[in-house]
């Protein structure tokens, strides 16, 4: 595989973790960033841009966006806490002083940290949502107001892999009067010129590859997870609430479709670069290149807060959130217990390490079954702690 890109002294480690992840792990298309003490220094790319096509017809090039799945949510949760440093959002408040109808079903004593922590009850919807429906900016905050809670908000937490969307699009919206889509291009991505959008604009539309599941390569065992079998069961069994949180879009959406990359959808639907997501993580916790950066070190620091931990009532493993972030863990390991991030289903992970001063970013167009801990991310987590050493 032709690797592209360039890589500082010391970090080559990663280069060779990235070329074995084509050679050894399965990938097709795909691209890493790592920015470290706020400068870059690993920026590579490799393959097809489609994870069906042909890298010799249409390669993976330096300006390929991908859809990251689930890595949105990180990027996502920037929006609340920067209202918050900016004292517009009160982490502290019951969601329904924002939005007064989400109070229905048991869900009055939800306070907006808890939303952010995936402690708010509703991870699932009694019905599912078509995608038009999911991508209509009302069906979805509409469904989620009338839903019961599965628990009493605060006292638990589950992933709410889908519902996410609806829920931090609607308290943005009734905080601001602005879509968390145009937030982040107005507030954030135009200002630090990162090429990653929710709500992707037609002008890039050309620049994103198609993706498409993928089965490990012929001994590519570490590739081959096999869960526990509470897991297992849990995804297999379509009245648990696993299976109901990752089908509140039912049936599951055309990722390669324009209508559904257009979407303003912060929990799946954020396309973008390797090199945005690094670069924007590098933000979050320090000063990058040009002196741009997102957060005060109060942010940053309430952005690494544990506020949820323990069985999760989705992902049926142990889990840690902060405010919007996955932190580092058995079930999504990052590169210290100073992280904070979010793994997408399928491949895709950003994250920060503020000890470590390191923004990460990688992207792939060949979706494994993995959902929080994929081998060839995780191959390069490992890569960048031996370049640190």
């Amino acid at each position: 595989m032709d690797i592209q890109g360039v890589v500082a002294e010391g970090f080559e480690p990663v280069k060779d973790a990235f070329q074995r992840n084509f050679e050894v792990l399965g990938d097709r298309g795909a691209a890493v960033a790592v920015y470290r003490d706020g400068r870059k220094v690993v920026d590579l790319w490799a393959g097809a841009k489609d994870a069906d096509g042909d890298a010799a017809r249409d390669p993976w090039t330096e300006d390929t966006a991908q859809i990251v799945r689930s890595a949105t949510k990180g990027v996502a949760a920037a929006v609340p806490l920067l209202l918050h440093q900016r004292g517009l959002l009160d982490l502290d408040a019951p969601v329904g002083a924002y939005w007064p109808e989400f109070k229905a079903g048991g869900k009055d004593r939800a306070l907006v940290r808890h939303l952010l922590a995936h402690q708010a009850g509703v991870p699932a919807l009694d019905r599912g949502l078509s995608a038009a429906e999911a991508a209509d900016g009302t069906s979805g905050a509409h469904a989620i107001a009338a839903q019961r809670a599965f628990w009493e908000p605060g006292t638990e937490h589950g992933y709410h892999a889908q519902t996410f969307s609806w829920l931090l699009s609607e308290l943005v919206l009734r905080a601001t009067g602005r879509t968390v889509g145009g937030f982040l291009a107005e507030e954030i991505a135009e200002p630090l010129g990162l090429d990653f959008w929710i709500g992707l604009p037609d002008a890039e539309v050309h620049r994103v590859g198609r993706v498409a599941p993928v089965e490990p390569p012929q001994g590519a065992g570490s590739l081959r997870t096999r869960p526990r079998r509470n897991v297992s069961e849990a995804y297999a069994d379509p009245d648990s609430l696993t299976r109901r949180a990752f089908a509140a879009i039912d049936p599951l959406p055309d990722e390669n479709d324009p209508a559904y990359r257009a979407a303003e959808l912060p929990a799946s639907a954020g396309i973008g670069t390797a090199r945005a997501l690094a670069r924007f993580y590098a933000a979050t916790i320090g000063v990058v290149e040009d002196g741009a950066r997102i957060f005060t070190p109060a942010t940053t620091a309430l952005a690494g807060r544990e506020l949820a931990a323990g069985p999760d009532r989705v992902l049926v493993v142990n889990t840690r959130f902060g405010p919007g972030y996955m932190l580092h863990g058995p079930a999504s390991p990052l590169l210290s217990p100073t992280s904070f991030g979010h793994p997408g289903r399928g491949g895709s992970l950003a994250f920060a390490d503020p000890e470590a001063g390191i923004g990460f970013g990688y992207v792939t167009n060949a979706l494994a079954k993995s959902v929080t801990a994929d081998p060839r991310a995780q191959a390069l987590v490992r890569a960048v702690r031996a370049s640190l050493v």
